[in-house]
């Protein structure tokens, strides 16, 4: 989805492309698996997740502080990513504030599979004559 164009000095002011899918839903369930492990690991049925549970069930009982700390680590990363995703639309000219905040959301939610579009993301130069 592409949200209105300006065409005053042929700057887009207000891009937005949805991230896809299929990467957003690894993200989403990832982050989402990950949460579960670290607040609710007494409600995971190990046995039942197939190799994932062993596998999960070793992290939690051997390397906890580890574990605990990759996922405030990978959230950090995607408070940096959404903060770099208003930077790059300041600086691609997408001026709109529902716009930016668009970006910003998309990408705290989903990360790179957001901010790959808007760092791809080439606003056309007017030719000045």
């Amino acid at each position: 989805m592409v949200v209105a164009k300006s065409n005053a000095g042929g700057a887009a002011t207000s891009y937005f492309r949805i991230a896809k899918p299929l990467p957003s839903l690894v993200t989403v369930l990832g982050l989402g698996y990950f949460g579960w492990m670290i607040f609710w690991p007494e409600t995971i049925a190990y046995q039942s997740l197939g190799p994932l549970g062993p596998f999960t069930q070793y992290l939690l009982e051997h390397h906890h502080t580890l574990v605990h700390s990759w996922y405030w680590l990978a959230w950090l990363i995607h408070v940096g990513e959404s903060l770099y995703a208003i930077v790059l639309c300041k600086s691609k000219g997408i001026t709109n504030s529902w716009t930016q905040l668009l970006w910003f959301l998309q990408t705290f939610l989903f990360g790179m599979a957001s901010l790959y579009y808007l760092i791809d993301y080439r606003p056309r130069r007017h030719k000045q004559t």
